[in-house]
């Protein structure tokens, strides 16, 4: 089944308005500006004068009306819902600024706007072949970059310089683009979970935490390895080795039918024993076109994993003055168990 025929075989409404990216490139594989419509008669893409031609190229299946001056998304909108008759419309009210949703609501008096409720999320969160393709293709750009550039970083770089170094090396292996905002955390900065990489020097006897990821198609992957520099010793070498053998319970407890709480609980039970209150985020996430999905593998979460689900697993542990480790793989969940697309090693790697 594709990707529309899913969506429209899930639609509750009479047509749907369609404006997230990352659903747009989804249903119609066009990865412009502007909004879907889409009913079970009719799939149209409305877009202005920089975008057709591209639309036309990445969609051509798909209908294509433009906006301009006179006609204006709300006023081409309502042409559409007219034309089609249609009384009830998705509308993604989890993105549409209030604003935008207003201006709809005056275009389409005698509409009911009806919340989407996340369909197209849903569906994306099981991934076909070629999608996990994609990822796994990702995966291995990343996993790669990092391999390449250990023997190239040192004490002495900043994190901005391990950033750089980090980027251009996906970039040269194919990826079309960081999948995120590249982390790197060295020293006291690991404490940060989602630190920006600043002008710190790096020194000997610090960790430093990398998370990053590569991009495919618009698929995207995520890794995080933390390294150290010199010798690592006391308790920065306790905190790695939790983080290690957290993150390894966390990938022996996922398996098709678990609830994705169980999963984390497994993880951060361990570390809590051990340093309590330090893992505040969740275990990890869903990984697709957008690099955090559904599902959530999070504490209480009742979502159960399913074949074709993408997710990480990423405990940490962060303790301010002292500084931090986080160690993440993507993972592909299947009815044999689990593909871990993340080859990188995980044991302490001392440059």
């Amino acid at each position: 089944m594709n990707h529309l025929e899913a969506f429209l075989n899930a639609m509750r409404a009479d047509a749907a308005l369609v404006h997230r990216p990352e659903n747009l490139r989804w249903l119609a594989n066009y990865t412009g500006e502007g909004c879907l419509f889409i009913c079970r008669e009719a799939q149209v893409i409305l877009t202005d004068s920089r975008y057709t031609e591209q639309a036309r190229r990445e969609a051509p299946e798909w209908g294509l009306e433009q906006v301009d001056a006179q006609r204006k998304y709300p006023a081409l909108i309502a042409e559409q819902i007219a034309s089609h008759g249609a009384k009830t419309v998705h509308v993604e009210t989890d993105f549409l600024t209030y604003d935008d949703y207003r201006r709809l609501e005056s275009a389409l008096a005698g509409v009911e706007l009806v919340p989407m409720d996340g369909i197209p999320e849903k569906l994306r969160e099981v991934k076909d072949e070629e999608e996990l393709a994609c990822i796994r293709r990702a995966a291995a750009i990343a996993s790669d970059a990092f391999m390449n550039i250990l023997p190239s970083i040192h004490a002495g770089m900043t994190e901005k310089q391990v950033q750089r170094v980090l980027e251009f090396e996906m970039l040269e292996l194919g990826s079309e683009g960081v999948a995120f905002d590249t982390i790197a955390a060295a020293g006291l900065n690991g404490a940060l979970p989602h630190a920006t990489p600043s002008d710190h020097v790096i020194a000997n006897g610090e960790l430093l935490t990398l998370d990053f990821g590569a991009t495919v198609n618009g698929y995207r992957s995520d890794m995080t390895r933390t390294v150290g520099f010199g010798k690592i010793t006391g308790e920065l070498r306790q905190i790695y080795e939790t983080v290690r053998m957290a993150q390894q319970l966390g990938l022996d407890a996922l398996a098709v039918g678990k609830a994705c709480g169980e999963v984390d609980r497994v993880a951060r039970d361990y570390i809590d024993a051990r340093y309590p209150g330090a893992f505040g985020h969740s275990l990890g996430h869903g990984v697709g076109l957008y690099i955090h999905e559904q599902p959530r593998v999070a504490s209480g979460s009742a979502a159960v994993l399913v074949p074709g689900n993408v997710v990480t697993v990423e405990p940490g542990v962060y303790i301010p003055g002292v500084g931090g480790c986080r160690i993440e793989d993507t993972v592909i969940m299947t009815d044999g168990g689990i593909i871990n697309t993340i080859a990188a090693p995980k044991h302490l790697i001392e440059l």
